[in-house]
């Protein structure tokens, strides 16, 4: 058999085995845990994200109170960057931030829904030098308003500690670390020591576990509390 011939048949069981992957990935095992998961999808589910194929995602584990353009200010001022939105070019950028360890500190993030809606907001802060490590939050403005009549944002905050494949869909995804009450309260310091909170408090979250998954299939632990904190307002 010619060399030509070899490379042509390598060349088409490759583009099989990929073609299969992706479909296995990012078709068939999202359908599988829309199935199963149909009668969760069924209840509401408060203080916790899903995927848009159902699966329970990250727990609400912070909010703030405070305007939209506060919210934004607060993490630029704390050293936190905005996300950019999920671009072709952007998944390009990331990848290739990952696998070349090049900077980039505003890499998107995937889609989580909380009450039907994804995210409104989204901020990071990158560990090393590429998005393969990084503090990460998303926020969702809720129709709740706080005392001085600014609207609550509710978020789930995690720490990426890597890129792979989902323990459930075989999707390339970040991996986040168990412990999500030490991401939630780094944010929290964060923006404390930063000078943008004028108090905190707890409110109930998703409840004490310590077999969470979220969306990825990655495992998490949490005492089940989500803090608030108020943002300060310009003088």
């Amino acid at each position: 058999m010619s060399q030509r011939s070899l490379r042509r048949r390598a060349t088409i069981w490759l583009a099989s085995l990929l073609a299969a992957y992706l479909a296995l990935a990012y078709v068939a095992a999202p359908e599988f845990w829309t199935f199963r998961e149909r009668g969760f999808r069924d209840q509401r589910f408060e203080m916790v994200t899903h995927t848009p194929q159902g699966i329970p995602g990250d727990p609400i584990n912070v909010g703030l109170v405070g305007t939209e353009r506060e919210v934004v200010h607060a993490f630029a001022i704390a050293g936190w960057d905005t996300a950019d939105a999920v671009t072709l070019r952007t998944a390009i950028d990331i990848g290739e931030s990952v696998l070349f360890s090049r900077p980039y500190p505003d890499a998107p993030m995937s889609r989580l829904l909380f009450e039907g809606r994804a995210q409104d907001l989204a901020f990071e802060k990158p560990v090393g030098d590429s998005a393969d490590r990084r503090h990460h939050v998303r926020f969702w403005q809720t129709d709740t308003v706080g005392d001085d009549g600014r609207p609550l944002w509710l978020g789930a905050a995690s720490f990426d500690r890597g890129v792979g494949l989902s323990h459930d869909t075989g999707a390339i995804t970040h991996h986040i670390g168990p412990d999500i009450d030490a991401e939630r309260d780094f944010l929290i310091g964060d923006l404390k020591a930063a000078g943008q909170l004028a108090s905190t408090s707890d409110m109930a979250g998703i409840g004490a576990t310590r077999t969470g998954r979220n969306g990825g299939g990655d495992p998490y632990f949490t005492d089940g509390k989500a803090i608030i904190g108020v943002l300060k307002q310009p003088q």
